[in-house]
């Protein structure tokens, strides 16, 4: 029997937690196609209903584990970030509210289910998932690292996902803490 979008979506979110080792607080930035994810061309057919399976299953489950998301918005909103006020104390917001074909309905249905959003010109994350090649890594802290996930697949599309870690800073020569990788 072939898993629902719902199912999918958690399978690779959970992985991707668990072997980038996301901590409470953490930041998981999310780009997202579901115009890919429904198998069309990005942009061409974006579905509000796929968004929303996606985002509950994105929302479920690291709200369970104390995790943020934060959501990107397609290009036509230069990528912005839709996210928790707690998530960003002190952030400054842009002034944009995203719609299905300009921002994407991923952003859109979290602008909408979030109890406090903000929209942010960019984010420093601590992981990513990008859900049909739609290119987050300009939201990631600065050392991003690809994670190989056995869960992939969302709909019809691929998945790509990063964690980040700590700089390293003095050469081969230097020690360094485990715990920061």
């Amino acid at each position: 029997m072939e898993k629902t979008i719902y199912e999918q979506t958690t399978a690779v979110v959970s992985e991707l937690c668990q072997k980038a080792n996301l901590k409470s607080g953490n930041i998981l930035v999310i780009g997202c196609s579901t115009s890919e994810v429904v198998g069309s061309k990005i942009g061409t057919n974006s579905s509000i209903e796929v968004a929303a399976e996606i985002f509950k299953a994105l929302h479920d489950y690291t709200k369970s584990k104390g995790l943020f998301i934060a959501i990107q918005c397609c290009e036509h909103l230069n990528r912005a970030i839709i996210t928790a006020r707690e998530a960003v104390p002190g952030a400054e917001p842009v002034n944009v509210v995203p719609q299905p074909k300009a921002g994407g309905s991923l952003a859109t249905q979290a602008y909408n289910a979030f109890d406090n959003p903000i929209v942010l010109e960019e984010i420093k994350a601590d992981a990513g998932l990008d859900i049909g090649f739609t290119l987050i890594g300009m939201h990631l802290k600065n050392v991003a690292v690809p994670v190989r996930l056995e869960n992939h697949i969302i709909g019809k599309t691929m998945v790509v996902a990063a964690r980040t870690r700590a700089k390293f800073i003095g050469g081969a020569r230097a020690i360094y803490d485990e715990k920061m990788l």
